[in-house]
């Protein structure tokens, strides 16, 4: 018990030396603003659908009519159902009781580990004869993917791969802001990885280690097979599914010596 304590005492006192948050002083009077006008089911719900849905669209059509499906008949209902969860779950909302920014930035690399970790293998599933042509061959109907192909799926497929989004959260999120910090960032990292362009150098996702990004993915589309991980690159590493990608840029950088 005693070396708990001390343990606890010393994280406390190294955690003491890190900078403050700088977005502290807006973030907390916007927070309190918040907190005191709506209620927590507004904030759970119309908040949600903000964080959701406030992201960059391409007009491709083709892909319209499911993702209006998807959004309005699967998404829709799990997002209504946001303030029923964080009840549930103990879920808290006051600007008080909001994580550091490193733990907040400990939890959002927890549930993304724990994502990648689903989708690796659920993915590798559906990539299975006899699932394929049923499910995942919706989502491979382009290609070349381009940011709304992210969410384009089969229903299945949109309820399956997500619940590895959801595992996360019922694991580390302990407030509001975690959660949506983590739609924020899934969003952003699905769509990058859908967009087709592969620039490191102008893209911050690549500062994260072994980040997989838009070339692993866009390889995963044009060649169907390997390059299952969702975020990162270890899994694919670890098991070898990533051979044919690594051998394929290999033999294009011989040739362009």
């Amino acid at each position: 018990m005693n070396g708990t304590a001390d343990l606890v005492k010393s994280i406390e006192t190294l955690t003491s030396f890190l900078p403050n948050n700088p977005l502290g002083t807006p973030l907390e009077s916007n927070w309190r603003y918040m907190t005191a006008t709506y209620t927590e089911w507004e904030i759970a719900t119309y908040g949600s659908i903000f964080v959701h849905e406030d992201k960059p669209e391409e007009r491709q059509w083709g892909c319209v009519k499911l993702l209006l499906f998807s959004h309005f008949c699967i998404q829709a209902p799990m997002i209504l159902g946001t303030y029923y969860f964080t009840q549930v779950f103990g879920i808290k909302y006051d600007y008080d009781s909001i994580p550091r920014w490193y733990v907040l930035a400990a939890q959002v690399i927890g549930c993304a580990i724990i994502e990648d970790t689903w989708h690796y293998f659920l993915h590798r599933l559906l990539h299975h004869k006899r699932l394929y042509k049923h499910v995942h061959k919706v989502h491979h109907s382009y290609t070349a993917p381009f940011g709304l192909v992210a969410e384009y799926a089969h229903p299945i497929e949109t309820v399956v791969l997500g619940m590895g989004f959801f595992i996360g959260i019922v694991t580390f999120c302990n407030h509001m802001v975690m959660m949506w910090v983590w739609v924020a960032v899934r969003l952003l990292e699905t769509i990058d990885v859908h967009t087709g362009y592969d620039i490191p150098w102008l893209n911050p996702m690549h500062l994260i280690p072994g980040y997989a990004g838009s070339r692993a993915h866009d390889f995963h589309h044009q060649n169907f097979v390997g390059n299952y991980s969702s975020t990162f690159v270890y899994w694919d590493k670890l098991f070898g599914t990533d051979k044919q990608y690594k051998d394929y840029y290999a033999q294009l950088k011989n040739k362009q010596q």
